[in-house]
């Protein structure tokens, strides 16, 4: 793109004009970090930036993140001068119900965002999955077809969160040198100087992870170019550049104060910041003349670039290849694989059953990614004879997350808003605990994210209550948008596995047993197990007397429930089991299978190894749940299933005691 100083320095002010009168206009939101990030922000969006906004979701653009969420009028502004589908309308109704300029960036809700972020940290650890998916598929398809680079706008905040270190590590030990990460060093955060709590040199920390770092000043055009340029040519690692700011630039009394962090400026330091600046404070939402033509100007140039990519795609034996990976049809799925069997009555604890679904996957499902964290002879979650993603070598499909439980969420959520990928990732259900911001955020973006979680119960047993999960399966329940799935047995899990690979649109978590399960025994009326599973919740076996109880079990208590049935008919009694994998997807069908499957007025009885809170719903003023609503204990599972009451002999009495009222 053709330099013009004064156009360059009118470009700014218009990123910074905007900001102004937006947060201004909604009485709401944070000036400051776009104030002070305008002048690098532009270098890299007029020179460095590859993108279309005529097609702003073409697979070799460039990705650019700003994981400091909070100043995203930084990231509605560039789009809006780029000539992306956000008119200055949008901009106008800053923070406003139901426009497409929210108080942080989220992903498929406004053009050109990559991904969702505000949640410190978790946009570049999203940057370091991106670039990595960048890795992997420029290794499997070559150059020609994926070529393109990962910028994220990084803040303090940023820096001080742990999940960035996670991440940065990895990306240093994996050389992601496609990796550009501008650290906006403002020295602020909302209670005031950084001195206050944070004096480590960020420089030092990176190098030591295995990044390149350079400084500059980050209001000098030049000096962030020569960086920008630097980072493009240093290969081998990723680059850090700490952009030296003054947050707030350009306000004559709040320019460096953490007040500008996150409110307005007010209506009196709006003029004086206009004037100071030289814009006219009588003008709102002003774009100095000649800025929109000459940063639109390369549109035509961009547009070639990327018809000149889908010209090589479509010439490239590769290309259709690339093609479906990005776009998958998952329609012939169930056909097509061969989904592992086992006699009833055969015992295997569902992860095991997991690994034998994930061997017969992995042909039909080449973008499956991932791995566990440091516990994958426990999780047994890698793809056998896949490789191992290492520095110098993208091409495996298994991934050494390292003891980075947070990290690892956060990065597949990264290879999945990039495209391409399946990402998977494994740990123990109980560490849960340290991935729940990932696992809100892959449900708020709708991306298609496989966590696998083992160890499901206090049947993890002599570990016990630190590595026992309670309360854990009804939190992951209470995500909007998240679907959990239980399954009792080896079939049960084919169908929890077949779910997350073919919604493509929001994660899945599969909660696994440690111990051996029976194969169940289910009716001929339920027909392939794996559309039964799909269905969340179906009756696997049906009274053989007049109905008079329905138990209801997820997991490993189904067998419980069936075995329960079986004492209960011997007497005469009418009991339906139903297997119950998925609360969400039985809650998403018709009303009149629901009540086909759980008819109203008949007693129910709940059985699931974690807390009884959230069971009411199915079990009603007529039944109960047996459950566990303290924390676990130390000793042998045998031993704990007895003390907690996962027993057929409890099973049998709850439910007689349902019958009778009681």
């Amino acid at each position: 793109m053709p330099t013009d100083a004064r156009l360059d320095h009118q470009s700014v002010l218009a990123i910074k004009s905007l900001t102004i009168d937006a947060v201004q206009k909604a009485n709401s939101g944070h000036p400051g970090m776009p104030m002070g990030m305008a002048d690098a922000a532009h270098v890299l969006w007029s020179r460095f930036l590859r993108f279309d906004p005529a097609a702003p979701d073409w697979p070799d653009r460039d990705r650019f993140i700003l994981s400091a969420g909070h100043g995203c009028m930084l990231h509605y502004a560039l789009l809006h001068l780029y000539g992306f589908d956000l008119p200055i309308e949008q901009l106008q109704q800053f923070r406003q119900l139901h426009s497409h300029t929210p108080g942080h960036p989220e992903r498929g809700h406004t053009v050109g965002i990559e991904t969702t972020t505000g949640p410190l940290g978790q946009g570049l650890a999203n940057g370091v999955g991106m670039a990595l998916a960048e890795a992997r598929l420029r290794a499997e398809f070559g150059p020609e077809l994926v070529d393109h680079w990962t910028w994220v706008i990084a803040g303090d905040g940023c820096m001080m969160e742990g999940v960035t270190s996670e991440a940065s590590s990895l990306a240093g030990h994996l050389g992601l040198d496609r990796l550009v990460v501008l650290y906006d060093s403002n020295h602020i955060t909302i209670d005031g100087r950084t001195e206050i709590a944070f004096t480590e040199d960020v420089a030092a920390r990176y190098r030591a992870y295995g990044w390149a770092t350079m400084k500059v000043d980050g209001h000098d055009l030049t000096q962030v170019h020569e960086a920008l340029t630097w980072a493009r040519h240093e290969g081998g690692r990723p680059k850090l550049i700490v952009c030296e700011t003054t947050i707030g630039a350009g306000s004559p009394k709040l320019a460096g104060s953490h007040k500008v962090h996150g409110a307005p400026l007010g209506p009196d330091e709006v003029v004086a910041t206009k004037r100071n600046l030289g814009l006219d404070p009588e003008k709102f939402f002003q774009i100095p003349d000649g800025v929109l033509g000459y940063l639109r100007a390369e549109n035509g140039d961009r547009r070639g670039l990327r018809e000149a990519w889908e010209a090589r795609a479509a010439a490239h034996p590769q290309g259709p290849t690339l093609r479906a990976r990005l776009a998958p049809d998952w329609s012939q799925l169930d056909t097509t694989v061969a989904w592992p069997s086992q006699a009833v009555g055969v015992g295997l604890s569902t992860r095991k059953g997991g690994e034998k679904v994930l061997q017969a996957l992995a042909p039909h499902v080449p973008g499956l990614l991932g791995g566990s964290a440091d516990l994958g002879h426990s999780t047994f979650t890698e793809i056998i004879g896949g490789g191992h993603v290492q520095k110098g070598d993208f091409r495996g499909r298994n991934v050494h997350w390292g003891v980075r439980e947070h990290a690892m969420g956060s990065i597949c959520n990264g290879i999945a808003a990039h495209g391409g990928h399946v990402p998977l990732n494994a740990t123990f259900l109980v560490f849960h605990d340290y991935m729940r911001p990932p696992c809100r955020l892959a449900a708020l973006m709708g991306v298609q994210n496989v966590f696998v979680w083992t160890h499901d119960s206090i049947f993890v047993g002599e570990d016990g209550p630190t590595h026992q999960p309670i309360e854990t399966l009804q939190a992951i329940r209470l995500i909007p948008l998240m679907v959990l799935i239980r399954p009792a047995d080896l079939a049960e899990t084919c169908g929890a596995w077949r779910v997350a690979v073919e919604r493509t649109a929001g994660p899945t978590a599969l909660a696994l047993t440690r111990q051996n399960l029976p194969e169940l025994q289910r009716d001929e009326s339920v027909g392939n197990p794996r559309d039964a599973v799909a269905r969340g919740g179906y009756v696997l076996r049906e009274a053989g007397h007049e109905l008079q109880v329905v138990l209801v079990g997820t997991g490993s208590e189904v067998h419980l429930c069936v075995a329960a049935r079986d004492r209960l008919e011997a007497d005469g009694i009418g009991v339906r089991v139903v297997s119950m994998p998925s609360c969400e997807l039985f809650d998403r069908q018709p009303v009149g299978y629901r009540r086909d499957v759980l008819p109203p007025g008949v007693p129910r009885v709940s059985v699931e190894a974690g807390t009884t809170k959230g069971w009411e719903r199915y079990v009603g003023d007529r039944g109960t749940s047996i459950g566990i609503d303290t924390f676990g204990a130390s000793a042998p599972d045998k031993v704990l299933a007895v003390h907690f009451g996962f027993t057929v002999d409890n099973v049998v009495a709850q439910a007689r005691r349902v019958l009778a009222g009681g």
